[in-house]
């Protein structure tokens, strides 16, 4: 199983920007864990971050044909980017939308996800953790265990 990791805008800075909500481990170091873990589950995963939706855009059409499934946290971009969110339902790709935050406990303009509707489902509030459950849904989807 092949799963794109897609990291939007400022993921790339936890660690260092607001520790109060992402804790003081850095990015580099739950990119790698989450890889340490994909691997022991047999997942393939190639994890990408960019700040440009754009690029973010270009990454979901590129995964076209050549991915299984796509787990996502857009960061800001969640909660304003219809384009995304049409991109995401372009392709096809089962793809679960993470988010190390509870974006429901936070400002009122992180409680909305535009996003959420062209996805198989959300995981939010349990740090790194979040990522880990999301790759597990993928797995359990994309293997026909959706409804158990």
């Amino acid at each position: 199983m092949k799963i794109l990791f897609i990291l939007g805008p400022n993921l790339n800075m936890v660690g260092i920007r607001d520790r109060a909500t992402y804790g003081n481990e850095t990015a580099e170091s739950i990119n790698a864990d989450v890889e340490k873990w994909a691997r022991q589950e047999g997942i393939e995963i190639e994890i990408r971050q960019s700040n440009h939706e754009g690029d973010i855009i270009d990454m979901i059409h590129a995964a076209y044909g050549n991915t299984d499934g796509i787990m996502i946290n857009a960061g800001a971009l969640t909660h304003y980017s219809y384009a995304l969110a049409d991109a995401i339902s372009s392709v096809h790709i089962p793809t679960v939308e993470t988010h190390m935050s509870n974006i429901g406990a936070r400002e009122e303009f992180r409680r909305k996800s535009v996003i959420s509707p062209v996805c198989i489902g959300t995981i939010a509030g349990f740090g790194k953790y979040s990522y880990y459950l999301g790759l597990k849904a993928l797995e359990n989807h994309i293997g026909g265990k959706t409804n158990e």
